[in-house]
C-alpha cells in the first residue's frame, strides 16, 4: 500500500464488522476534527465570511471529482432536497422514473407532480420481477413524447447494479437525465458529467456525514432547470434589500437556498480531500477484490447472492437472499456477532463493503449466513483496518 492508502485508512475508526455504507459511512476522525475546529472557530466569534470559507473548498474539490465546471455545482444539505430542487424546476411535461427506486427519487417527482408542475410516468414493469435494473431498451420502451426528463439512481440500492449511464444517456436524446448518484459517487470511478443533473448526498460512501450534499449541472441542466426553490443566496446583490425579487446568479448558484452550515461544508470539504489523496479508482479497486472474494464465498457456501457477480456490474452492495421469514432472526444473529447490515423486505440482506472493510467482517457475516436458525455466533473481534 502507498503511503497515502495507509493515511487514508487508518483516519477511520468504525467497527470492524460494519458492513453498512449504503445506510451510512461513518465519517473520518479528519472529519470530525474539521467540524471540531470550525465549531470552536464559531464558538470564538471567527467571522462568518471565514467560517464560510469551507464552502470554496468543497465546491471546488467536487469539480474536480464530477467533472463539471465549477459554476456548475452547488452545496445541498441532502439528495432529498436537491432532488426536489430539481423536480421544481424542470421545464412542463413528463418525468420517466422506475417504481422501484429509493423513495427520494419518487417523492420529489411525486410532489412536483402534486403542484401541477410536471407528470410522473413510470418505468414498464417486466412480468415477474418487481426489482428488474433500468436499462436502456426498458428506458426506450416507455419514452412518450411528452417525456422531458429521465430520473434514475447510478447504483439501485435494492440490487446494487449499476446503472448503463453511458447507454441511457444515447437512447434518451436531448431529454434532461437526472442521476441520483449516492450510492455510486466516490466508490465508482465513472464519466459523471454524462448526466444533466447529478445530486449526491454526502452521509453514505463520502462519509462525510448527515448535512452535506451537491447537485452538479451540465449546460443543458442550466439552461432548462428553474430555481423554483431558490432563496435569497442564489440571486444577484443578494445583500441589497431593497424588497424586490432579483436575477438569478448565471451558475447553480441560483439554487442556493440560504448561508448553509460551515460545519457541513469543512466536512464534505475534507472527506472529498482525504478521498482525491487516494483516488477513486484506489478505492473502486479495493471494494471490487473485497466484494468479489465476499461474493465467491458466499456461493461456495449455497447463499443466494441478489447482487450481479461481475464488479463491471456493480458497486459497493452486495445483497444476500434469505429464506423467507428468516431475516428478523438472521438479522439478530448478525447484529449480535458484531455485524451491522441493513434488512430489505424479508427475504433479503443487504451488505455494504467499502475500502476499510476487513476480512474479520466477512468471516463473520459469513459464519451467520452459514448457520443453522438456532445457532448463536461470537462478537467478531476488534481488528484494526488493513
Amino acid at each position: 500500500m502507498t503511503a497515502e492508502l495507509d493515511d487514508y485508512l487508518a483516519s477511520f475508526a468504525e467497527p470492524a464488522g460494519y458492513l453498512d455504507f449504503g445506510s451510512y459511512g461513518p465519517p473520518s476522525r479528519a472529519v470530525v476534527e474539521t467540524i471540531g475546529r470550525l465549531t470552536a472557530d464559531a464558538s470564538a466569534g471567527v467571522p462568518s465570511a471565514g467560517l464560510h470559507a469551507e464552502d470554496e473548498n468543497a465546491l471546488a474539490a467536487v469539480s474536480r471529482l464530477t467533472g463539471f465546471d465549477r459554476g456548475a455545482v452547488a452545496l445541498t444539505p441532502s439528495t432529498s432536497f436537491g432532488l426536489l430542487q430539481i423536480a421544481f424546476g424542470l421545464p412542463r411535461g413528463a418525468v420517466l422514473v422506475s417504481a422501484a427506486e429509493f423513495p427520494s427519487n419518487l417523492y420529489a417527482w411525486w410532489r412536483a407532480q402534486e403542484a401541477g408542475l410536471t407528470t410522473v410516468r413510470t418505468l414498464r414493469a417486466v412480468p415477474g420481477d418487481e426489482l428488474a435494473p433500468v436499462t436502456p431498451e426498458r428506458v426506450a420502451a416507455s419514452l412518450t413524447p411528452d417525456t422531458v426528463s429521465v430520473a434514475v439512481s447510478a447504483v439501485d440500492f435494492r440490487t446494487g447494479v449499476r446503472a448503463d449511464l453511458a447507454g441511457i444517456r444515447s437512447v434518451i436524446g436531448d431529454r434532461l437525465l437526472v442521476v441520483d448518484g449516492i450510492q455510486g459517487f466516490g466508490v465508482v470511478d465513472a464519466d459523471w458529467t454524462l448526466a444533466d443533473a447529478l445530486v449526491v448526498g454526502g452521509q453514505k460512501w463520502l462519509r462525510a456525514g448527515w448535512g452535506t450534499g451537491f447537485v452538479a449541472l451540465s449546460p443543458r441542466g442550466l439552461a432548462r432547470l428553474r430555481p423554483t426553490l431558490g432563496g435569497w443566496t442564489g440571486v444577484e446583490r443578494p445583500s441589497h434589500y431593497d424588497g424586490v425579487p432579483h436575477e438569478p446568479l448565471p451558475g447553480a448558484q441560483r439554487f442556493s437556498t440560504t448561508n448553509g452550515s460551515p460545519f457541513a461544508s469543512g466536512a464534505l470539504a475534507t472527506a472529498l480531500a482525504q478521498l482525491e489523496s487516494v483516488g477513486v479508482a484506489t478505492v473502486q479497486r479495493r471494494i471490487e477484490h473485497t466484494a468479489t472474494a465476499f461474493i465467491d464465498r458466499l456461493l461456495a457456501a449455497g447463499v443466494p447472492v441478489l447482487s450481479p457477480v461481475s464488479p463491471h456490474q456493480r458497486a459497493g452492495l452486495v445483497v444476500v437472499g434469505i429464506p423467507r421469514g428468516d431475516t428478523p432472526a438472521v438479522h439478530e444473529r448478525l447484529e449480535a456477532a458484531g455485524v451491522t447490515a441493513t434488512v430489505h423486505g424479508d427475504d433479503r440482506i443487504r451488505f455494504s463493503i467499502h475500502a476499510t472493510t476487513t476480512p474479520t467482517a466477512l468471516d463473520a457475516a459469513l459464519t451467520v449466513l452459514r448457520e443453522p436458525r438456532s445457532a448463536r455466533s461470537p462478537r467478531v473481534a476488534s481488528e484494526a483496518m488493513p
